[in-house]
């Protein structure tokens, strides 16, 4: 087991506030997790985080990398206009800007933005059904998920304003024909929901593929289910604590390397 699995213990760079540098070294961390879990694909899709302190600035990757080649140094800061911060070495994917710019710009709360192309989410926002409470793991998305029509590449800024609008109040987006989107407080936070998303999009295919006539609970008891999962309180913020420190340590076991 790894000895040290904070990772904000690392010698922090000259000149960079540490809030920051604890930022960045998570931001890299849910990079390698989401390429350890096979989510990510080649060098598109992205993960950002809002600059501590900062409403106008965030963190993307640099357009190119892989994801497990992802560190905390190689992150990009830049503005909600899409303007490098400090450091002008890497550039960033258009498409990906305007998303994860929508939602930084127009949501205070929203402090990480987690985006794939999972082969069962892509398969899944092609459904006109969407997301079904056909287990646990799907209940937990009842009522609580947006849906944005495709619109093409997202390279239309004016798109940023209708993807806010179709995500609403939740931290769930379905991008119809593309694939999904998660929000959270915290880089813990948005990286657990999209796992939990885009596993109940695997289960749903894999259900919906045997051909069965399927159990589907009443709306009353998925609601309560989502109730249950959404109300944890304390104890889910501890959960969320352990589940991420286990994640840590999965990806130390591989390389440290993404905390340079």
């Amino acid at each position: 087991m790894n000895s040290n699995p904070d990772p904000h213990l690392n010698r922090i760079p000259r000149n960079m506030d540490p809030a920051e540098w604890k930022t960045r070294v998570e931001l890299a961390a849910a990079y390698r997790m989401t390429a350890k879990l096979g989510m990510n694909d080649l060098i598109f899709t992205h993960i950002s985080a809002r600059v501590p302190g900062r409403h106008d600035q965030f963190l993307l990757n640099p357009h190119g990398w892989f994801f497990d080649e992802i560190t905390a140094s190689s992150l990009v800061k830049i503005d909600v206009d899409g303007n490098p911060v400090d450091d002008e070495r890497y550039k960033v994917n258009a498409p990906g800007f305007t998303i994860h710019s929508a939602l930084h710009r127009a949501r205070p709360d929203v402090e990480c933005v987690v985006h794939t192309h999972t082969k069962a989410g892509m398969a899944v926002a092609a459904m006109e059904c969407g997301i079904l409470p056909l287990n646990q793991v799907g209940m937990r998305l009842y009522n609580r998920v947006g849906y944005h029509d495709y619109e093409g590449l997202a390279l239309d800024l004016s798109e940023r304003e209708r993807i806010v609008q179709s995500m609403g109040p939740h931290h769930h987006l379905i991008l119809r024909n593309h694939g999904l989107l998660t929000t959270g407080r915290s880089v813990a936070e948005a990286f657990v929901r999209m796992h939990a998303m885009n596993k109940a999009c695997e289960i749903q295919i894999e259900t919906l593929s045997a051909g069965q006539k399927l159990v589907m609970p009443p709306p009353e008891v998925c609601e309560h289910a989502a109730r249950q999962i959404g109300d944890a309180g304390e104890r889910g913020a501890e959960n969320l604590d352990r589940l991420w420190t286990a994640l840590l340590r999965l990806i130390d076991r591989d390389d440290t390397g993404y905390r340079a």
